[in-house]
């Protein structure tokens, strides 16, 4: 997988598998990471980690195979050129149901387009506030809110305008640096809080790990706050990685599954697992009761610090590099919250290029004007709303997309299995050399039975064609 990431290069019409998983990473690299590691401890006790490792450990699996069926049956968009894929795309080719790919572009449009970039804001201006503090209060059409918190949300919306309006290059070129710096400088950072608290380590892991299967904050609790927070933050079968994973430019679609398929490992077992032993070894959080909201089964903290928030993750930074700690959490949130939104905002596009790809290019253009508009109005309806609500509108969000998603990649593995049979077949070619200047890689959708993937039916075509040695070897078979 880590030798994947550096192989694809970009062209014309495509990314590269770094700048895919970029891409990707920013929608899985998001508030989840450190808000919501801290709200599944906050009411899932630390136990809830070990839950969000066994989502990201199954995860993988399933983010190898949503993103390879992305790159197998992606195609080029006829106004752009660019290659446009996911699951809308593979449930009306793998299975041949427009229906069911016209059903999932909507929810996806509804889920990132309005339900999800509201979270990621709202984890921006919460953490700016606590930081600058929340200045004068002022109303703004019904909504109480603050200067700060007004002045932080103009910045994030003059931004996001800027790179949104210059499509999936300028989203992948901001990406692959934003990306990898925030998360290494995060991890760092993390890592010499661990080293600080050295003797912790082995009491964090015993916390984890022995919670997981007590009662101290409730078994069932543990698991739901590990699973839906471990979910949200990894994404793996929510059906937002392929969209990524189609734009790369790759030898094999097998290649660019490996790549997403490590992406969780990143944004779990790296960026997650940092946040909570920030959390468990300096004390900074509580666990609140399952039955009274305002009863604490631990309370290191004071009792009126939002547990929906990443304060727990800013308390902790603060307690080991004072005051820079604080400052550079709200930082990390700016960077790791903004991507995801630009994330879901391309994931959007996506799908309104779906389906208006046969309307025309104007149909295609109002299309994603309309989704601009809207994610920039979701975003600031986002950031100045509570966090509770808007956290309950995210999840909503989540279950859109990873209901019809999982549905539907488990019809397609008892119909045909593609992904997995591919995989095989990438095994092979790797042991026989392939992945060389001598010998690349090659992909023929007919060896395995995969009808209506016209980007690769298309090159394959072209390969043979232009190697007479290919072309009578396959009419041999």
């Amino acid at each position: 997988m880590i030798r994947l990431l550096f192989k694809g290069k970009p062209s014309n019409d495509g990314i590269s598998s770094f700048q895919a998983l970029a891409v990707s990473l920013a929608g899985r690299v998001g508030m989840g990471n450190i808000a919501g590691v801290a709200a599944a401890i906050g009411f899932g006790g630390p136990g809830a980690v070990f839950w969000m490792w066994v989502v990201a450990f199954l995860g993988a699996s399933t983010a190898y195979v949503e993103s390879t069926l992305g790159q197998i049956y992606k195609e080029r968009d006829a106004i752009t050129g660019e290659y446009r894929g996911g699951p809308a795309y593979y449930f009306e080719r793998a299975l041949g149901q427009k229906w069911y790919g016209i059903l999932f572009a909507i929810a996806s449009i509804v889920a990132c387009g309005i339900f999800l970039p509201g979270v990621q804001a709202n984890g921006v201006i919460n953490a700016v506030a606590q930081v600058a503090g929340e200045g004068s209060t002022m109303n703004l059409m019904g909504l109480e809110t603050t200067g700060t918190r007004l002045m932080a949300l103009a910045v994030i919306l003059v931004v996001l305008g800027f790179i949104i309006f210059g499509g999936i290059k300028r989203i992948a070129t901001f990406t692959e640096y934003a990306v990898p710096f925030m998360a290494v400088g995060y991890i760092i950072l993390a890592l010499l809080i661990m080293f600080t608290n050295f003797s912790m380590v082995p009491e964090v892991f015993g916390m984890i790990i022995g919670d997981a299967f007590t009662a101290q904050a409730g078994f069932s609790a543990a698991i739901g706050w590990g699973v839906k927070r471990g979910v949200y933050s990894n994404e793996a079968g929510q059906g937002t990685g392929p969209h990524a994973a189609a734009a790369a430019e790759v030898d094999h679609p097998a290649q660019q599954g490996l790549v997403q398929a490590f992406s969780v490992y990143v944004d779990t077992l790296l960026v997650c697992s940092a946040t909570a032993f920030m959390i468990l070894s300096t004390g900074m959080y509580n666990i609140q009761g399952t039955l009274d909201k305002g009863e604490f089964i631990v309370q290191n903290v004071a009792a009126d610090i939002e547990i929906n928030s990443p304060s727990f993750t800013q308390m902790a930074m603060e307690s080991v590099y004072g005051t820079f700690g604080d400052t550079f959490i709200a930082i990390a949130v700016f960077f790791f919250a903004f991507t995801t939104i630009l994330a879901y905002y391309y994931i959007a596009e996506v799908n309104i290029a779906y389906l208006t790809r046969f309307m025309g290019q104007e149909a295609s253009k109002v299309g994603q004007i309309i989704v601009k508009i809207l994610i920039m109005f979701m975003v600031a309806y986002g950031g100045l709303n509570s966090a509770g609500y808007i956290w309950g509108l995210g999840d909503v969000g989540v279950g859109l997309m990873a209901w019809l998603n999982i549905i539907g990649i488990i019809i397609v593995f008892f119909v045909a299995r593609p992904a997995l049979s591919i995989l095989k077949d990438y095994e092979a070619q790797l042991k026989a050399g392939g992945g060389t200047s001598a010998k690349r890689f090659v992909f023929d959708p007919a060896k395995f039975g995969i009808k209506n993937a016209p980007y690769w039916e298309e090159r394959h075509r072209q390969s043979v064609d232009s190697n007479p040695t290919k072309r009578d070897d396959s009419n041999r078979v």
